[in-house]
């Protein structure tokens, strides 16, 4: 039995009940008793040792690997009751060092002027469709629902943040929109049949940038909706009346935050407006955790809007509207684990154990790190004009309204082909 981990599990669970069996057989249960108990196995002394080297790398590979393995409950069990006593409690002399590390690491190489977003992106974004089509809603929207009210389905809360997007981007028939980070199509084509706009998406994701013009072919709207493989940084000789962003900035890299919000004021007319959706959290975390960065969504970075809002003041962007959305992602992903998890076994005939091992991992950490860590959504609606956007906000909820009787008659949306 590991003495260090004993110790660092002892220091971390205070409260709920986690059962360890060590790779000798012995067993020590930690905290008080309460709450949902879960029992894991360690199955080697060389797991136990890289857990207590680095924790916030190494237990995601261990569970991945099947060296950790849940004997009661599940992955979400486990993490729930480590970051509900908080992870901070479990820090010590050597594994401080390595989380160190690993923040100057990141940090470094988000300044770094090589450009891997098209890699970092088709890590993530270019696997197999079939796998997102076991998780997702019919419009395959891969970013926080709206559940507003509280308690409605997946497909209806995506519907709800398409709604909420577009009452907010203030749009007029025949303006022409950027969507930055488009995704598989779905914003576009919403904006575009609700409101009578023009849309251009521009992705880094081939597979992405296929199924989305297949899409809008097959709804007839290529002539008003175009996708276009385009990294936000090269744009030229372009502008527009509104600029959409959702669920992309986390990929912008904390180095280049000036740069972005430079070329969004480039690209924005002077009475344009922008709305930008992304993940936030309370404080600066300096770096991604390890294993999401490693595995998940390398380069990524969830900042606080304290990293956010100098470089938007700084181009002369006027911030018109900021909205706090704190439970809906954790709402989002817990339905999209629940619908990942039943169907395991199609996910194992696309990949393997470890892989779904892997996802699982990934989407009980992100809904536990909503749930237990404070992070949120925001967004931010910009403008470089004062005069564009109303002094009241009751025009958002008028104009959804409007947008909830246009999805009464829209044309159904069919199931992604795969």
């Amino acid at each position: 039995m590991n003495a260090a981990l004993v110790n660092l599990l002892r220091s971390l669970v205070q409260k709920g009940k986690l059962k360890v069996i060590f790779a000798t057989g012995e067993q020590v249960v930690f905290g008080d008793g309460t709450g949902k108990p879960a029992t894991i196995r360690l199955v080697d002394a060389e797991a136990e040792k890289a857990i207590v080297r680095d924790p916030g790398l190494k237990f995601g590979e261990m569970y991945m690997d099947g060296r950790v393995v849940i004997e009661e409950g599940d992955i979400f069990d486990v993490l729930s009751i480590a970051k509900s006593n908080g992870l901070e409690n479990a820090a010590n002399a050597a594994n401080t060092v390595t989380a160190v590390w690993h923040v100057l690491r990141q940090q470094l190489k988000s300044r770094l002027p090589v450009n891997r977003n098209r890699r970092n992106v088709a890590h993530h974004y270019d696997l197999d469709g079939k796998l997102f089509n076991l998780f997702l809603d019919e419009d395959w929207q891969y970013s926080c629902a709206y559940f507003h009210p509280p308690g409605i389905s997946l497909e209806e809360a995506q519907r709800a943040k398409k709604r909420h997007i577009a009452a907010k981007l203030l749009l007029e028939p025949g303006q022409k929109v950027l969507e930055v980070g488009s995704g598989w199509g779905g914003m576009a084509m919403y904006l575009a049949e609700s409101s009578g706009v023009e849309v251009t998406g521009i992705t880094l994701s081939e597979e992405q940038l296929k199924v989305s013009r297949e899409r809008a072919a097959k709804r007839g709207l290529s002539d008003r909706v175009r996708f276009e493989l385009q990294d936000y940084r090269t744009m030229q000789g372009r502008q527009f009346d509104r600029i959409v962003s959702v669920g992309m900035f986390e990929h912008v890299g904390i180095g280049n935050y000036g740069i972005f919000f430079r070329k969004m004021k480039e690209l924005l007319k002077p009475g344009g407006v922008m709305l930008l959706h992304s993940i936030g959290q309370m404080y600066k975390p300096w770096a991604t955790n390890p294993w999401i960065e490693k595995y998940i969504f390398p380069g990524g970075y969830i900042p606080a809007l304290s990293e956010v809002l100098p470089p938007v003041e700084n181009v002369r962007l006027l911030v018109k509207d900021i909205e706090i959305l704190p439970m809906h992602y954790a709402w989002t992903l817990r339905a999209w684990r629940e619908r990942f998890v039943a169907r395991r076994e199609e996910v194992l005939r696309l990949y393997d154990e470890r892989f779904f091992r892997m996802w699982e991992f990934y989407l009980a950490a992100s809904e536990t790190a909503f749930l237990y860590d404070k992070h949120f959504v925001f967004q931010l609606q910009l403008s470089p004009s004062l005069e564009t956007v109303p002094v009241s906000r009751d025009y958002i909820e008028a104009k959804e309204r409007e947008l909830l009787e246009f999805e009464k008659t829209r044309q159904r949306l069919e199931l992604i082909a795969v």
